[in-house]
């Protein structure tokens, strides 16, 4: 699909690269890095939104026929912002926790363009069958999930085992809200 300028994708995610190429969007992949701390008081929703819009305020010397892409995805359990796991051991609660239950997953996108920034929001919620440490340990082992928000991707064993249902958008929750960023792009002259 050929948009009237050129797009830079900021993010490193095998998954968001992947879900653009199959849009069959042109893009170029430049990664600035990010603090991506928020303050304490935000909701979920304002957290992705906080950190989706830091990623497009650390760019700078866009062209004028370039249009920013950035994102961040987290997955709310019980209030929790359950983040990238830092090793196997915090990969086993954050499923432990999801497994048996419904969650949230929320992704802001930021467009910046010409000067200007536009963000938007998907939330997906998330029904998981309950997983017995056995599979849980095999998942983490044999897919290494460390680079996910909530410790798994649906698009992998876990999704296709363990997800009972969702009620939102699917792409959402593999980190690119598709067929919102696709609207979205088709908004911009």
């Amino acid at each position: 699909m050929k948009f009237p300028f050129d797009i830079v994708l900021a993010s490193q995610s095998p998954r968001r690269q992947e879900l653009l190429r199959l849009m069959n969007i042109d893009f170029r992949v430049d990664v600035q890095e990010v603090d991506e701390s928020f303050p304490e008081h935000l909701t979920p929703v304002e957290i992705a939104k906080h950190i989706a819009n830091k990623k497009a305020s650390a760019f700078k010397g866009l062209q004028a026929n370039e249009l920013l892409i950035t994102a961040d995805t987290i997955v709310s359990h019980q209030n929790a912002i359950l983040g990238k796991p830092k090793d196997a051991m915090q990969a086993k609660e954050m499923i432990r926790q999801l497994s048996g239950s419904v969650h949230e997953v929320i992704t802001a996108v930021a467009f910046q363009f010409q000067g200007q920034t536009h963000s938007f929001h998907e939330s997906t919620q998330v029904f998981m069958n309950t997983l017995s440490d056995t599979e849980i340990d095999h998942y983490i082992a044999t897919y290494q999930p460390f680079d996910k928000a909530g410790a798994y991707g649906i698009q992998e064993w876990i999704g296709l085992v363990a997800i009972q249902k969702i009620v939102g958008s699917y792409t959402n929750v593999m980190g690119l809200p598709t067929e919102r960023i696709y609207q979205e792009l088709q908004k911009i002259k």
